[in-house]
């Protein structure tokens, strides 16, 4: 009487059966066995690539009895119209690096392996550890020495470009995702990069958007790369967010970029337009001596944590009176700033923590920065979004994934909200 074998105690035999093949005993033979022979351990004629060769050999002839429906050598393959029909030698890049192995083939040429694809060339991780260096800013010319180095791949430049170029559709669709209605807060900033422009390298600035929505999550809604600030390319970008969605922002805080103000107005009627409080700092530090800049700070501090627009009116007055005749500059630059720092005064304490930087978006342009550093500039602007897309990708996978990362004292901000931007938050 035949007995039947459930899928879990067929599971567990076949993990009782690896275990056993992988025992300590069989691991010590193998190893023994490949000294006598003078084989190394690792390396192209290693013991890893054999046996690596030898698994792949097998799955890929398991793969063509399944195909075909037959064992080698069975009655029941005779009159099918298909057979099995010699071996292709081929090499292909493993993590253990190249492993030449016998392909199968059969009569009809409808044999479509998965293990080892038709053409392919590069097998296990190898296509994502390319993306992965790509995106930690290693330049094409690194990349290809690394693999060459450790893994005995021999990838060329073009390989690896043609790799990273597999982002381009998911680039696009990044581009043009949906987004929520409503965020409470949007951050703007951008970094400088350089790319070659009709056979010219020039400077260009790459800006990318945050948005904070109601649960306090941040998530990148979007990258732009623009030759200059301007009205017109503002109009574009926050069109661009009301086309995807984005029906209102109550607070947009940025750093005195051109036109773009404006341009957020006009867009999104109702939003408080918040200048970042540290930018403002730090454009009036450009203008302090070193030996000075511990007490200016302090001074500053005293505008920027007074609790009502006219104590900080006064505090700026005390300010130009003590430092406006050694450094004028550092007094312009808070007065440049005034209209679009008040708004953030009428916030409560709890609020300012949350919008008086955009330090959100800076750590993120900071690890950008890092990535981009490294390449003198970009052949295109093609080239420097697939860099920017896949570093992107690369701190939202460190930072929180596709849920954004979260606000410290969210919860206590958005009630905050709630009062001061009353029927505007979707709940």
């Amino acid at each position: 009487m035949t007995q039947n074998t459930s899928p879990r105690q067929g599971d567990e035999a076949a993990a009782q059966r690896l275990a056993a093949a992988l025992s300590p005993a069989a691991i010590d033979a193998l190893i023994k066995d490949a000294k006598a022979a003078g084989t190394p351990l690792d390396g192209a004629e290693g013991l890893l690539n054999q046996m690596t060769a030898a698994v792949l050999e097998r799955a890929l002839e398991t793969e063509l009895t399944d195909h075909l429906g037959y064992e080698p050598g069975a009655a029941e393959g005779w009159g099918t119209g298909n057979s099995r029909n010699g071996k292709t030698r081929k090499t292909v890049s493993t993590m253990n690096g190249p492993v030449e192995i016998d392909v199968p083939r059969d009569r009809n040429s409808s044999f479509e392996p998965v293990i080892v694809p038709k053409r392919a060339r590069r097998i296990g991780n190898i296509d994502e550890m390319i993306l992965s260096l790509y995106s930690r800013g290693m330049t094409t010319r690194d990349i290809e020495a690394h693999l060459r180095e450790v893994y005995g791949v021999n990838a060329s430049r073009e390989l690896i470009s043609n790799v990273t170029d597999v982002v381009v559709d998911e680039i696009r669709a990044w581009q043009s995702r949906p987004l929520d209605e409503v965020y409470p807060i949007l951050y703007v900033d951008g970094i400088r990069i350089r790319v070659k422009d009709s056979g010219v390298v020039t400077t260009k600035v790459a800006y990318l958007a945050i948005g904070v929505d109601v649960d306090g999550r941040k998530h990148a809604l979007g990258c732009w790369i623009a030759d200059t600030e301007g009205a017109k390319f503002w109009a574009k970008v926050l069109s661009d967010l009301r086309n995807r969605g984005v029906k209102d922002v109550l607070i947009a805080c940025c750093d005195g970029l051109t036109g773009l103000p404006d341009a957020i107005r006009v867009t999104f009627p109702e939003v408080v337009v918040q200048t970042c409080v540290v930018h403002v700092i730090r454009n009036a530090m450009r203008f302090v001596s070193y030996r000075d800049r511990k007490t200016l700070a302090k001074a500053m501090r005293e505008i920027y944590t007074a609790p009502t627009v006219e104590a900080a009116e006064l505090a700026l007055g005390d300010f130009a009176k003590q430092h406006g005749q050694q450094y004028p500059g550092a007094v312009d630059v808070w007065r440049n700033a005034w209209d679009e720092f008040t708004p953030f005064l009428d916030y409560p304490p709890e609020l300012r923590k949350v919008v008086y930087t955009t330090n959100a978006i800076e750590s993120i342009n900071f690890q950008l920065r890092k990535i981009t550093k490294n390449r003198g500039h970009f052949p295109d602007k093609d080239a420097a979004m697939k860099l920017l897309y896949l570093g992107l990708r690369n701190i939202s996978s460190r930072r929180g994934g596709h849920s954004g990362t979260g606000t410290h004292g969210w919860k206590v901000a958005l009630n905050t909200l709630v009062n001061l931007f009353p029927g505007r938050l979707p709940f």
